[in-house]
């Protein structure tokens, strides 16, 4: 993956909105060419992840800042934030042609540790950017399965409401 995709990606991610502007998000990167961090980073993956996440040009470990900076108040607001500027990450890779594929399965407690991600910090997501490959090439039955099933989604009248809790939306 080349350098100006790299920093066209993070530029989408930027400009995401947020809170009082004060963009809490934090991008930790290990790129494959950058050899010890990168393996590093992928060592803080669960081995599940670790099996197909290896080929990824590019690892990610989001953290969001849990205060803003201007007054020292608690953000409720970080991890949304964070949530949205990872959405514009995936957004713009996408719009390259590449994929970034979001990961809860890792080490919170050795990242923290192993990249020096100050307690201010709340960790989001890690990220595993690059290109798609074929199924085949995966080693676990269930990682092939989950990519060739059929992807299933809970129907809009369990995630939409109008107006009350529980109440169907009329579209």
């Amino acid at each position: 993956m080349s350098n100006p995709d790299l920093r066209t990606i993070l530029e989408a991610a930027r400009w995401a909105a947020s809170s009082n502007n004060e963009q809490p998000w934090r991008f930790l990167i290990a790129r494959k060419s950058d050899g010890d961090a990168y393996d590093r980073m992928l060592s803080l993956l669960v081995p599940r992840n670790q099996e197909w996440a290896r080929s990824a040009p590019v690892l990610m470990i989001m953290a969001a800042k849990r205060t803003f900076s201007h007054n020292g108040s608690p953000n409720s607001y970080a991890l949304h934030d964070t949530g949205a500027a990872l959405a514009h990450f995936m957004l713009q890779a996408h719009a390259l042609g590449l994929f970034a594929h979001g990961m809860a399965g890792f080490d919170r407690v050795r990242a923290r540790e192993v990249l020096g991600i100050p307690e201010d910090y709340e960790l989001g997501a890690a990220v595993a950017l690059g290109y798609l490959d074929v199924p085949e090439k995966l080693t676990d039955e269930k990682h092939r399965k989950g990519e060739t099933s059929k992807r299933v989604r809970k129907p809009l009248d369990e995630l939409a409401f109008g107006g009350h809790w529980g109440q169907p939306l009329t579209l």
